[in-house]
């Protein structure tokens, strides 16, 4: 992996540009070659930089989480943006969606018949997803009720661009193949009800970076990966990604070594953010201790354990720790440290920091 850069303070996260090319111009051929259209999301990395050099590898566009982000990355000038989310169109939204169809295309997920008709009613320009459930159990429709959600939408003089669905249970060890298999299905019957009601719809949306490698072309037309950019610790512990693929670590130092087996590091839980999986190792990954684990984190101080006969760094050295969820980890800093070669090259703002209405 990368190497921590020189003259930085610390804690810092850290991208390795070259890293994020690399995975970039992977997903673009892998798409080119199964036929999908790419739309990443940008709640991922939040930062329009990173936006455009997934633009400049043909990306349609984007999709993100909230208005708040479409509003920030329609002022850096993307126009094709899908808010990937149920939005509920109250008068407050309502209003900032006429706003933001005014400078960009906008798609807007929903999965209710109130949801269309509420779109409908205020009037805003936009089009709209009927979101699936394909496994995960979040929000989505059954598949097999996606037509009347479409029905709502097209009678409430909306335009049913199509379906799309979030395949969430492939986070998790042996889930990634039966989460793609499942995604298939449920578009696929979506899209089979949706026409038998006599609306022609021309997208068929899913992906999530631990189904991307199971993506079969067919039924899905465009994928919607977010963490395959920077990747984390819970891709490389799912398989979904090799550690040399992880382009985004915090530059953490040594702040104390109270135990044989112990020491800490001064990146906690707001630089890292606090997810853990059931199934995850610890709270992070750290690459130049691979027989270390991350047991615990306070707000400010990592915690990790060494085992039998494992090295403990002296203090005031500094090491990577790459956290679990790059997503949560993004969101909570103002800027990113970015490499190339191994040297600062910038600091990116996080422009969608925080745009979370």
């Amino acid at each position: 992996m990368f190497p921590v850069p020189d003259g930085i303070s610390t804690p810092a996260l850290v991208v390795d540009l070259d890293v994020v090319d690399d995975n970039i111009s992977r997903l673009a051929a892998a798409a080119a070659a199964g036929g999908f259209a790419v739309r990443p999301h940008a709640k991922t990395h939040k930062s329009p930089r990173l936006a455009d050099l997934q633009r400049r590898a043909g990306a349609v566009g984007l999709t993100v989480a909230t208005i708040g982000e479409a509003e920030t990355f329609a002022a850096a000038g993307f126009d094709d943006l899908f808010i990937a989310y149920p939005v509920w169109a109250d008068a407050a939204r309502a209003e900032r969606l006429r706003r933001l169809a005014d400078r960009a295309l906008v798609a807007v997920g929903v999965d209710s018949v109130p949801a269309a008709r509420r779109l409908g009613a205020v009037s805003a320009p936009v089009e709209v997803m009927i979101e699936v459930d394909s496994g995960h159990h979040r929000s989505g429709v059954a598949p097999g009720a996606a037509a009347e959600v479409a029905l709502a939408a097209a009678d409430a003089g909306l335009r049913v661009r199509g379906v799309f669905t979030f395949p969430g249970h492939a986070y998790h060890p042996d889930a990634r193949s039966q989460a793609a298999r499942d995604e298939e299905t449920a578009l696929a019957v979506a899209a089979r009800t949706v026409a038998a009601a006599g609306l022609t719809i021309t997208v068929l949306s899913g992906g999530s970076t631990p189904s991307l490698a199971y993506s079969r072309p067919g039924t899905v037309t465009e994928l919607r990966p977010g963490v395959y950019v920077l990747n984390d610790a819970q891709q490389l512990a799912l398989g979904s990604c090799t550690a040399d693929q992880i382009a985004l670590a915090a530059a953490t130092t040594v702040v104390s070594a109270p135990a044989p087996d112990r020491f800490v590091l001064d990146a906690g839980s707001k630089i890292l953010g606090a997810d853990r999986p059931a199934w995850a190792p610890g709270f992070g990954h750290l690459p130049e201790f691979p027989d270390a684990t991350v047991t615990s984190l306070s707000e400010h101080h990592a915690v990790v354990t060494v085992a039998p006969g494992g090295r403990v760094p002296p203090i005031g050295s500094t090491t990577l720790l790459v956290p679990n969820h790059v997503c949560a980890a993004v969101n909570l800093v103002d800027h990113l440290v970015v490499t190339r070669g191994g040297v600062v090259a910038g600091h990116w703002p996080v422009t969608a920091r925080g745009a979370n209405l």
